[in-house]
């Protein structure tokens, strides 16, 4: 029996409303765990697999789809060399999952930074704060409906009219 097929029964025998879905994608296991039972799956998986390092938290925007945001927590165990990744779906960002820093302290960071890129709270994380952006910066520039900002290119057919825009210091 492998790993992952241990870790899924282990899951749901200890709680067997948490897991959503799993999948096995070329060797690499994901389990969709519901939101409210995200805390205890992490803590069954540093205690019970000894999955003693959080990699990494990000999100996705799935936008248009519903629910609107994926959270991801990839986990990795030193001792037996092994990856996983929980996923939390995260229909509303003001109510985000409960923050796992009393699971592993990296999870303070590293929720901030998703809270700042995509604007998802994770409960009761008192850190969330501008990690990346300015303290004045409005929105979540990750967020797939956040105003995309350019320049236009300048060539030789357009100089004069691209020219014409630029802010120039005045004499």
């Amino acid at each position: 029996m492998s790993i992952a097929q241990r870790i899924v029964d282990k899951i749901k025998s200890t709680l067997p409303d948490a897991i959503e879905a799993t999948d096995d994608f070329r060797g690499e296991q994901t389990l969709q765990i519901k939101k409210d039972q995200l805390k205890k799956v992490a803590q069954l998986m540093r205690d019970e697999f000894q999955f003693d390092f959080l990699s990494d938290i990000v999100a996705d925007d799935m936008l248009p789809a519903f629910p609107r945001f994926l959270v991801s927590y990839h986990l990795y165990s030193i001792p037996n060399n092994h990856r996983l990744r929980l996923k939390v779906e995260v229909e509303d960002p003001d109510n985000g999952p409960e923050t796992l820093a009393a699971v592993w302290p990296i999870a303070t960071w590293l929720e901030t930074e998703v809270w700042d890129l995509m604007g998802i709270t994770f409960k009761n994380n008192k850190s969330l704060r501008r990690l990346f952006l300015p303290e004045d910066w409005q929105g979540h520039p990750l967020r797939k409906d956040y105003p995309l900002g350019y320049e236009e290119v300048q060539f030789s057919f357009n100089y004069k009219e691209i020219d014409s825009k630029k802010p120039y210091a005045k004499d």
